[in-house]
């Protein structure tokens, strides 16, 4: 850097400084000047303040006059929302919106839990039952319950599912309190939704669902009231449609295939139906019905008609996606109301939730007992049921034994009622044997195919001569089937055997399983039933005993014989998976059996039966009517 660069950078250093001095205020000029910004900020301050209160002011107004435009906004809306219930209700707009309420009430029997909305019973359990898992017995999905009442009014539809019902007991408003219960008295509870043209309810003008609940009934009086209802419905309404459906829930441990979850339901004046038990169903009825009922293996829920239901639409099916880990199968019915419009009284009705006992239905005279699966279709087992066994064991029932004692008592007096029938089977084998040298003979003398005519007629030839029917055995054995069959229908659809426990059996109603396996064998199952195992061998020896005694006759149908061994087996895989109580019957019979075979062969001595039939060769035989006339014709072709 040079000298003159130097000077320079100097000169302009003085010329900073010398300017900065010069431009410095004096005292009096900053005074002024502070005195200046300090009125500037206080006229700021008060400014603000006046800003703020005039905005606080502005503020309290706008607040004011938006809550002026809200309540304008929700008398408007209020307004407006009343009209789309009108829009969708009508006359019963003023009970189309509400909170739902849940109102529990028990009797003695029942434990029926109701909703406002729709004013129908949501939950129904029974007191005196368990499912078989111990837990509270509850007939249906609570979740999925609904009954429905549809009728016409101001052009439109009106469901009552939709609508919130007033509850009222014993006709008071009910105040909100725990309802009283029906233990020792009965308990009217009505749930009514009102009607009016207005926002204001009319207390004169309601449709009623009306429960009477008794204390040792599983009956529920049901009646539909419209009260005031002449210019509400349809001047042209004749009927109203009840739409009632439910899913139905297991409560068993094994399902009967022959007792499965379905409807049954009663012709007015006719007989009952159902439909199918096994698989999803539908039925449209044109005539008149009494009853309804949503049927399971031991419960029912029917709904009985005071009069009749015009008609019916039934239907039962499978829902892909069920709401219960114990759904069994969806059951509806849509029926017709009969009312009149001039005129409208109340529609009575009442429902029965309880046990299918054979007792309990029977007594309400409706033929509600034609649901337990009897034999109906075959009159006779349905009578050896009604007229002799549930007698019988409803007797031997009330001494306070234990089930296993039942069963076996009804089986030995089945057996003594039985026993002229065994005795003349015995009898019928025991002359087989005694004949069954000669038949022998026979055989071998006619070796050939082609003469099996000739040795059927000589031992026919034989038989007729010695005085013995080889039919006189089978007609015995055909005489006792109706009861061997009676008993297969009777035991599964016993309620008096569900969850009464025998020996290793837990419950009598179901399959009694001593040994559960890994996997599962086809038409056998997963377990082991030890009353069917014993059953099933003791039928084999009583075959093998009786092939033994019929002598002659299983060496002419060998492949009967084979069927005879084969069906044990057959039904060791059907009665695997069915009611103990019966395969524990039908053990019982064949022990019976065989005690009874060994006291005949010592009560039938067979060398005097043999000396009796040498006896009865020797008297003439006389040919019957139509032996002559096939004889006759015989020799007419001979001539020929």
């Amino acid at each position: 850097m040079n000298r003159d660069t130097i000077i320079g950078f100097i000169l302009i250093a003085l010329i900073l400084v010398g300017y900065s001095i010069w431009m410095t205020p004096s005292k009096e000029e900053m005074a002024a000047r502070q005195y200046k910004h300090d009125s500037i900020v206080q006229a700021k301050l008060q400014q603000r303040k006046t800003d703020s209160i005039r905005m606080a002011e502005e503020m309290a107004s706008l607040q004011t006059k938006q809550e002026e435009v809200v309540n304008n906004l929700v008398l408007t809306d209020s307004a407006s929302a009343f009209r789309d219930l009108q829009d969708r209700f009508g006359f019963f707009a003023v009970s189309g919106s509400g909170v739902e309420e849940l109102l529990e009430v028990e009797s003695n029997q029942l434990k029926l839990t109701f909703s406002s909305k729709g004013g129908f019973i949501q939950k129904i359990e029974l007191k005196n039952y368990q499912t078989w898992d111990t837990l509270p017995l509850v007939i249906y999905d609570p979740s999925t319950a609904k009954l429905d009442l549809s009728f016409f009014s101001r052009n439109r539809t009106i469901n009552t599912s939709a609508l919130f019902f007033k509850p009222f007991i014993n006709g008071k408003p009910f105040d909100g309190n725990q309802l009283p219960a029906a233990l020792h008295d009965s308990l009217t509870i009505s749930f009514r939704a009102f009607a009016s043209e207005n926002e204001i309810a009319d207390a004169n003008k309601y449709l009623a669902f009306d429960y009477t609940i008794y204390p040792d009934d599983y009956k529920v009086g049901f009646a539909i009231d419209f009260k005031g209802m002449n210019n509400v419905l349809a001047s042209n309404t004749s009927f109203v449609n009840l739409d009632w459906t439910v899913d139905l829930l297991n409560q068993e441990r094994a399902v009967d295939r022959f007792n499965g979850p379905t409807i049954y339901f009663k012709h007015l004046n006719d007989e009952v139906d159902y439909l199918s038990e096994t698989k999803s169903d539908e039925k449209s009825i044109q005539t008149r019905v009494k009853w309804i009922s949503f049927k399971q293996q031991f419960f029912s829920s029917a709904l009985v008609a005071g009069d009749y239901f015009e008609n019916a639409d039934l239907r039962t099916f499978d829902k892909e996606q069920p709401s219960s880990t114990r759904y069994m199968k969806s059951a509806g019915a849509s029926m017709d109301l009969p009312v009149n419009p001039a005129a409208f009284e109340k529609i009575p009705m009442f429902f029965y939730f309880g046990p299918n006992s054979y007792k309990e239905l029977k007594s309400y005279d409706l033929d509600l007992e034609r649901q337990i699966p009897l034999g109906w279709g075959f009159f006779l087992l349905a009578w050896i049921n009604i007229y002799l066994v549930i007698p019988v064991f409803n007797i031997l029932g009330s001494f306070g034994w234990n089930y296993g004692i039942v069963i076996l008592v009804l089986t030995i007096i089945l057996k003594m009622f039985l026993l002229p029938i065994a005795y003349k089977t015995y009898t019928s084998s025991a002359k087989m044997r005694v004949l069954k040298p000669e038949v022998d003979e026979i055989n071998a003398k006619f070796p050939k195919q082609e003469d099996a005519m000739k040795k059927q007629q000589a031992i026919m030839s034989l038989y007729k001569r010695a005085g013995a029917n080889p039919m006189s055995g089978c007609i015995p054995m055909l005489l006792q089937m109706p009861i061997l069959i009676a008993m297969f229908r009777f035991f599964p659809s016993s309620i008096e055997l569900r969850q009464k426990s025998f020996l290793w059996a837990h419950d009598l109603s179901s399959y009694d399983s001593i040994f559960d396996l890994p996997f599962n064998i086809p038409f056998y199952g997963s377990h082991v039933s030890l009353f069917t195992l014993l059953m099933t061998i003791s039928t084999i020896i009583y075959t093998h005993l009786n092939n033994q005694m019929m002598g002659s006759q299983s060496n002419q149908l060998p492949g009967m014989k084979t069927m005879m061994y084969l069906m044990p087996v057959m039904f060791l895989g059907l009665f695997n998976n069915y009611a103990s109580g019966l395969s524990y019957y039908y053990l019982l019979a064949n022990l019976i059996t065989f005690a009874q075979m060994y006291l005949f062969r010592f009560a039938i001595n067979e060398d005097k039966l043999r000396l009796k039939i040498e006896e009865n060769k020797k008297k003439p035989v006389k040919k019957s009517a139509f032996q002559q006339r096939l004889e006759e014709a015989a020799r007419q072709r001979g001539m020929k």
